[in-house]
């Protein structure tokens, strides 16, 4: 997959994604990520790429012409997607989404935003990862980008880890887990999980990410319809294990 990436810090990027899962990914040649600095598209001096808003206001906003000499001399892979907070939530669905495609683009912002002739006439679309604000969309192109990664085929050790863990297969947040010392400070590992008998960890397992996203994120369970006839009795077979 190719990731192409437009951002006035190609260094944060590049840190951030040189190593772990994210390294060996692109080691391999599973993913193709291209990092392009819209100063390298200016030609004064100080390579300008900002300046005030029409009107007046507080910040200064990035020019349109670096952005779209930039993305044009790239030929980036599209969509091309506008990182800022008033597009769309960027969750796991959408991490899936951009998973089954060729390659996608990321235009980071900065400063008070971007000319609004951007929005109009250069990016397709906008992603959110959040409401919050950041200094720039550094931060948020890494999150999708590490997202979307660990979901390509081979990227990840165990093929089973993006269809078991949180938001996966099931819709659910994935239990809690253990493993050794079977017993540390007095608190002991649940006897299930030492037991051997792997058809009652399953089911515990699906027992206790049934509790965890009731009492954390009953949304997600609004969303997938309820719970089934066999789920309640899987919940009154094995308590919640507590947490904080």
């Amino acid at each position: 997959m190719r990731i192409d990436v437009f951002t006035l810090f190609p260094g944060m990027i590049e840190g951030f994604c040189s190593d772990s899962l994210l390294g060996r990914a692109r080691a391999s040649g599973l993913l193709d990520l291209r990092l392009h600095d819209p100063r390298d598209q200016t030609s004064d001096l100080h390579g300008t790429v900002d300046d005030a808003p029409f009107g007046g206001g507080a910040g200064m906003l990035m020019k349109p012409e670096p952005l779209f000499d930039a993305v044009e001399a790239a030929a980036p892979p599209r969509p091309l997607l506008l990182l800022g907070p008033g597009g769309r939530t960027f969750d796991q669905s959408t991490a899936a989404e951009l998973a089954t495609g060729d390659g996608f683009s990321l235009l980071s912002g900065r400063y008070e935003g971007v000319d609004h002739r951007v929005r109009q006439h250069l990016v397709d679309s906008e992603l959110s990862v959040g409401d919050d604000v950041l200094n720039g969309g550094e931060v948020a192109a890494c999150l999708v980008i590490e997202a979307v990664t660990r979901l390509l085929p081979g990227a990840m050790g165990n093929a089973d880890s993006p269809v078991s863990e949180s938001f996966g297969e099931s819709g659910l947040l994935e239990e809690p887990q253990f493993t050794r010392p079977a017993s540390y400070r007095g608190w002991d590992v649940p006897e299930v999980l030492r037991s051997g008998d792997h058809g009652r960890v399953d089911r515990w397992r699906r027992a206790q990410a049934l509790h965890r996203t009731i009492a954390a994120r009953p949304d997600l369970i609004e969303a997938r319809g309820g719970i089934t006839d066999d789920e309640r009795a899987l919940l009154e077979e094995f308590p919640p294990v507590p947490y904080p």
